[in-house]
């Protein structure tokens, strides 16, 4: 680990004014960010400390609820209000980690999650995330947990956020301030594609910092459900992921949001997916002309292939719990 100043922040404004120094990154639960350190993956020469930041209230907002970006990730998961408006939510937070990590990471912290390509956490080994212009060996390297949707030749790194995928389903909204004012950046804009640029993972200015993260009142919030499919029962990472949400009238689909994870390099909202449900009346049938439309243009390498069908199949079951199909 590389040598770095530690500064602990009182509040907000000297959050900001610290963040915003060259070589300075915010440090919350650590979860991630420690690890990364360790293995000189990431080298801040300024540690911000935002753990004594008054953001941990989960409060209602209008018809909607808003979670400050310090509180952890067990407390929303847990919390009475999620559970009841924002099931998804709740599902999705308890499929990730162990009890340790959620009961330590936040829900700012894990917006900014890092992926978990064993490329970019090798040193060693090329990767434009971590050093741009050195290649991808994910291209043409053992790549069976890489994305297949929102790659491009420089980066195929999959988005490893559970919570991320469920927000995206949900139409949050994260909430930021920095030195030049605050910013409301709907979830579905916050994670941006690699393209040529792979090293620039979300659309925040250096320094900015995360304060809440607001989820509107929807129809189809409280009719969601979260499924993961990893090779392990617990502690692991999605292989295919899906977020739903349906709000059903006069027995058809009226609205909906599909979301995956997994299987792409950012949480992938599916409005191809979504277009296909509208209007339909639920069924085994309309699920699966929605999951072949969410994964039409996927782009698998060697070992990824069968992240397709999984994905489809992960996406036809999750619709038939929300949409109570059997």
């Amino acid at each position: 680990m590389q040598p770095f100043t530690y500064v602990r922040a009182a509040d907000e404004n000297g959050a900001i004014s610290s963040g915003a120094a060259a070589g300075a990154g915010y440090v919350a639960g650590g979860t991630t960010l420690v690890d990364l350190m360790k293995l000189e993956v990431m080298k801040p020469s300024t540690l911000v400390d935002i753990a004594a930041l008054p953001l941990a209230r989960i409060e209602p907002l209008g018809d909607g609820l808003r979670i400050g970006a310090m509180a952890r990730n067990s407390d929303v998961a847990y919390h009475p209000l999620i559970a009841e408006r924002y099931p998804v939510l709740a599902q999705a937070l308890l499929s990730g980690a162990s009890p340790q990590l959620r009961n330590m990471a936040t829900v700012g912290g894990n917006l900014l999650q890092r992926t978990r390509c064993p490329y970019f956490r090798d040193g060693a080994a090329a990767c434009n995330k971590r050093n741009p212009g050195s290649g991808c060996a994910a291209w043409e390297g053992y790549n069976r947990g890489h994305a297949v949707l929102g790659g491009s030749e420089h980066c195929i790194a999959t988005h490893p956020s559970d919570m991320c995928v469920a927000l995206v389903a949900l139409d949050a909204v994260v909430r930021t301030r920095s030195r030049t004012g605050e910013r409301a950046i709907p979830i579905k804009d916050f994670h941006l594609v690699p393209k040529d640029h792979p090293e620039i993972e979300t659309v925040l200015e250096h320094g900015e910092l995360i304060t809440h993260v607001d989820l509107p009142a929807t129809g189809f919030a409280a009719r969601s459900h979260y499924l993961k499919v990893r090779d392990r029962a617990s502690y692991a990472f999605a292989l295919a992921s899906a977020a739903v949400a349906l709000d059903l009238a006069g027995g058809k689909i009226r609205d909906v949001r599909v979301a995956l994870g997994g299987i792409a390099t950012k949480p992938w909202r599916s409005v191809e997916a979504e277009r296909a449900l509208v209007g339909q009346t639920p069924s085994r049938a309309v699920f699966q002309a929605a999951a072949e439309a969410a994964v039409r243009g996927a782009i698998p390498r060697k070992h990824n292939e069968f992240k397709i069908e999984l994905a489809k199949r992960t996406l036809v079951r999750a619709l038939s719990t929300a949409g109570e199909v059997a």
